[in-house]
């Protein structure tokens, strides 16, 4: 897995879905409650296949379906942390944001967010944004993490850090 670094943002190469596993291992262990991890990216980039890696990584159990919360807008998981995983593509409204109250679940544990950058001030100032960037050609996936403040850049080293 190959990374590149600049600009505050570090570029990771994902040419497998083992990478994608990888990445998401090496990021689980840093999570603490009160983090949030906003995931972005074109339909079909990964987002959802990251969330369940990164929920698997926390401990939730494979019995457990972790899918995409698209209608739902959010699934709660019991894990290392609890895990509320979002998805925020059909709000319009900062209001509904506040409303999910994905505040109240990131004191308690991890917030897991699709489409969430743009709600960022709602959601809490500081986070890591993982940039999934669609497939073309097939095998080229990459990520870029982007950190939003200090928690965000202790995030990222930790994913790019561990086992390099």
């Amino acid at each position: 897995m190959a990374t590149s670094e600049g600009g505050g943002s570090a570029g990771v190469d994902l040419p497998t879905r083992r990478d994608t596993l990888r990445l998401a291992r090496r990021l689980a262990p840093a999570l603490a409650p009160g983090d949030a991890v906003f995931l972005e990216g074109p339909l079909g980039a990964g987002k959802t296949f990251f969330a369940r890696a990164l929920c698997r990584a926390l401990g939730v159990p494979r019995a457990v379906r972790v899918a995409s919360p698209t209608f739902a807008l959010v699934h709660e998981y019991e894990a290392r942390l609890p895990v509320a995983h979002a998805d925020l593509y059909r709000l319009e409204a900062p209001e509904a944001v506040r409303e999910l109250g994905l505040g109240e679940a990131r004191a308690r544990g991890v917030v897991v967010a699709e489409w969430a950058a743009r709600f960022a001030a709602e959601l809490g100032p500081d986070g890591l944004v993982v940039r999934l960037e669609a497939p073309r050609p097939p095998g080229a996936r990459r990520a870029r993490l982007e950190p939003l403040g200090p928690r965000g850049e202790a995030l990222a080293s930790a994913a790019l850090g561990a086992g390099r």
